[in-house]
């Protein structure tokens, strides 16, 4: 018997993360194609800004209270409780903070530990005081995808590796993308990059066959 297959080793495997991706190009179509009418579209553009400019977990954006959107007059920060009781602050760009200020002048927000996001009324599209869910994004997310003719597969997880993949290519560090994605191991934000498979597919275009 060989004594060697009794000792476990350390796994890891190089392969890219299963995420459904969505392009930069994508996202912002997704964004632009909202036609703001009623709450539920501001609340809906508003959303979609937050993954897309923070990488946050759909959980942890449905989980936002009133408070922990706070603006000190320059900027505006988020803070979003992750899972594992990881608690961290994010400041919004300017295109996110108008979002997010455009759905808060559309919907009455009392008391700073209501639910920032609200579940709508019906179909209506206005908003009730029942505060939305991650299941929720999710279903809004596909409605919205497909209004705009854009692939049904993408998740909200697909913009964490969006913005993996997209800050990486413009030369920010691996330790920075790592602390935005709230990872505790950096290999799991390696999964995230999709800079491989582009590499990947531009090798196989130069087969002579």
């Amino acid at each position: 018997l060989n004594p060697a297959l009794s000792v476990r080793t350390e796994r890891f495997s190089a392969t890219e993360g299963k995420t459904p991706e969505i392009t930069v190009e994508q996202a912002r179509t997704l964004r632009e194609s909202i036609q703001l009418k009623l709450p539920i579209d501001f609340r809906d553009r508003a959303i979609i800004s937050t993954l897309i400019y923070t990488a946050a977990r759909v959980g942890a954006v449905a989980k936002l209270r009133v408070c922990d959107l706070v603006d000190s007059g320059n900027h505006m920060t988020i803070q979003f409780r992750e899972k594992g009781g990881k608690s961290r602050i994010i400041p919004a760009r300017i295109s996110l903070q108008e979002d997010l200020e455009s759905y808060s002048s559309v919907v009455t927000l009392i008391g700073s530990t209501q639910p920032f996001f609200r579940a709508a009324t019906g179909r209506s599209g206005h908003l009730s005081d029942r505060p939305l869910t991650g299941i929720d994004i999710c279903r809004m997310l596909k409605r919205r995808l497909k209004a705009a003719q854009l692939p049904c597969n993408i998740s909200p997880h697909s913009f964490r590796a969006m913005a993996a993949t997209d800050l990486l290519s413009g030369g920010v560090p691996l330790d920075d993308v790592q602390y935005l994605l709230s990872h505790s191991d950096s290999r799991t934000t390696s999964l995230y990059d999709r800079r491989q498979r582009h590499v990947s597919r531009n090798i196989v275009e130069r087969i002579s066959v």
